[in-house]
């Protein structure tokens, strides 16, 4: 037997699979493309409908404010006359319209304030009681931001009739108060801070239930760390839990303006569709322009600045989320 009988022949690797065609550029591109489309397709009914709704209003009111307006423009007596800017300086020029706006930035702040006051703290109190309490309480929450602003604004009527109002019967078991009798609405201040403490009632609810999903994000090491450390309970609350709710608190408060810049029910029923001069906001003070003095035009005037003075309040609102976006 030969030497080439007896070697072991070597074995011959298998060969390497081809690789995978190339993908072309071309429908790679197409999907990329088409993935950015889809968010605004789905958007688009939103869109359509938010246009439909709100586009020609809104267009509207902008035409109006340049026009001279009334009621022998409505009835189709005489054409519509294009005034330029002549509105916006008879409204800017009256010393009516400034005491409007100076009343309703008073009474926005004021409902402001006390809403994110009372909120935050029945928020953290509710952080401290049991979960059946927490539960009844929430269910008194949801109950009460549910109610119908018509029907909310009639029992505080109710309750601060100056004759048969129950606010008025308990004040007066307090020794030496006597209230039975007193009208809260003779005067302007006091009407308005019934009102204002109506507009609260209201708004308090979704703020509890934000800030308190917001607290169940606040983390607990922290608090503790902040104890051991030697912070009392404002310590914890102002270096701790506020910093992390600070984007919700932002989001409330902008949100608040605006409602509260926008209040237009609350006054409207509780004076009975007819406001006293001391008791207009914005937003009658322009309903009355509009229907009750029948100068449409200015009335659309004054719905517009108030549109711009609302603008203001979000680009606040966006530069102190960027701010908050940037930090993080």
């Amino acid at each position: 037997m030969s030497a080439a009988d007896t070697t072991t022949p070597a074995k011959v690797p298998p060969p390497r699979p081809a690789p995978p065609p190339a993908v072309p550029e071309g429908p790679r591109r197409r999907r990329t493309s088409s993935g950015a489309a889809t968010p605004w397709l789905l958007l688009a009914p939103c869109l359509l409908v938010l246009v439909l709704v709100m586009g020609y209003p809104l267009v509207r009111l902008v035409t109006l404010s340049f026009e001279k307006f009334g009621q022998s423009q409505l009835w189709g007596f005489q054409p519509a006359e294009s005034v330029g800017f002549a509105n916006f300086t008879d409204v800017l020029g009256d010393g009516e319209f400034w005491a409007v706006v100076l009343r309703t930035i008073v009474f926005a702040v004021g409902c402001v304030v006390f809403t994110m006051v009372v909120g935050m703290l029945i928020a953290l109190l509710l952080q401290q009681v049991s979960g059946w309490v927490k539960t009844l309480i929430n269910i008194a929450l949801v109950a009460s931001w549910g109610m119908p602003v018509v029907v909310a604004t009639t029992v505080f009527k109710w309750l601060f009739d100056s004759d048969y109002g129950v606010f008025n019967a308990l004040l007066s078991r307090l020794p030496g108060v006597e209230m039975i009798g007193h009208n809260w609405f003779a005067s302007g201040p006091q009407g308005l801070a019934v009102i204002m403490l109506l507009v609260v009632w209201g708004a308090v609810p979704f703020v509890v239930i934000t800030l308190s999903a917001g607290l169940t994000q606040v983390p607990k090491e922290l608090q503790e760390a902040a104890r051991l450390d030697g912070a009392g309970s404002w310590g914890v609350f102002r270096h701790v839990t506020l910093p992390v709710l600070k984007p919700i608190v932002v989001m409330l408060t902008t949100l608040s303006v605006i409602w509260d810049m926008g209040v237009f029910p609350q006054v409207f029923v509780m004076r009975g569709g007819h406001p006293e001069a001391e008791f207009q906001l914005l937003t009658t003070y322009s309903y009355d322009r509009a229907f009750v003095v029948n100068d449409y035009a200015q009335g659309s005037a004054i719905a517009l600045l108030t549109v711009v003075l609302l603008l203001g309040v979000v680009a606040v609102y966006m530069r102190q989320m960027l701010k908050i976006g940037e930090v993080e």
